[in-house]
């Protein structure tokens, strides 16, 4: 957005940038940072005073937060459509392997997630039970919703001008956005451009949040293994969440078809240097 005015926090353990048309007010910002910390102290597994850390040590239900239903029903597709891959009990399975509050990485060996996760995480507008202590983890899509939240927060203030960037996962309402794909391997490269209009972008890849000996935070939950035959993702819809959960699910069988029923745009590379890319996919790959 040129000549707008940018806004640069840490939150959530990413760098944030938000650009609009017109510098945004002390109360825009305290709204937005209000905003991220309500999320924060429901969903972060990295906080032991949160909701879900409480829930790992003590399980029961308690009334609904107010992302519970959009996020559960989302891993429920999610969890369908991967054949069980992607699961939002992986919390523990990704501690285990040294992803854990305390960011030891320290690996204690692989653990599947429950495969049940349904029979123990149940949902609806007005409650949200974890029938036995299960470490909830919504990394697949969490940082999406928050995105989303942000952009909703930031309307009254920014209009149809406003760019929300959460570490790479992007929101853009208004003047297009021309973003670099980046090359896994190499951050100083890039696989090739997009155009984001009115959407999302969110990316993950395997070389960010790694650690140790092969290890990374994109986990086979039926396993507790790192994924490895996919290395980098990308996905445009028109929610950050979606984009955050569709890029999640194209590093696995499944992810394609899930991201053609959302009507998401996505490319991937694998981890011999190929790029797949979705039928309708208007980003500019380099060769």
């Amino acid at each position: 957005m040129t000549g707008g005015a940018v806004w640069r926090f840490d939150a959530i353990g990413t760098v944030w940038e938000v650009e609009t048309r017109h510098p945004l007010t002390d109360a825009a910002r305290a709204e937005v940072a209000a905003r991220i910390d309500d999320f924060d102290a429901v969903w972060s597994r990295f906080r032991p005073d949160s909701v879900v850390s409480r829930l790992a040590y003590e399980g029961g239900a308690m009334p609904a937060p107010a992302d519970a239903v959009a996020m559960l029903d989302a891993y429920a597709e999610l969890s369908r459509a991967t054949e069980g891959a992607v699961n939002p009990l992986v919390g523990e399975s990704l501690a285990r392997r040294g992803y854990d509050a305390t960011y030891s990485f320290v690996d204690r060996g692989a653990a599947p997630a429950p495969g049940e996760w349904r029979e123990i995480v149940r949902w609806s507008d007005t409650a949200l039970e974890v029938r036995t202590p299960a470490l909830l983890d919504v990394g697949a899509l969490g940082k999406g919703r928050l995105v989303d939240l942000v952009a909703e927060t930031l309307t009254p203030w920014a209009g149809d001008g406003l760019v929300v960037d959460a570490g790479g996962d992007l929101f853009v309402r208004g003047a297009p956005q021309r973003v670099g794909l980046e090359h896994p391997y190499d951050p100083r490269r890039a696989i090739g451009i997009v155009e984001v209009t009115d959407a999302a972008l969110c990316a993950s890849a395997t070389n960010r949040r790694a650690w140790a000996d092969g290890l990374h935070h994109v986990l086979d939950a039926r396993t507790g293994e790192p994924v490895r035959s996919i290395v980098a993702t990308w996905a445009i819809a028109p929610t950050a969440m979606r984009a955050d959960a569709a890029a999640t699910a194209l590093f696995f069988d499944g992810g394609p078809a899930l991201a053609h029923e959302w009507g998401a745009e996505w490319v991937r590379m694998t981890s011999d240097g190929r790029v797949e890319w979705s039928p309708g996919s208007e980003a500019e790959l380099f060769t």
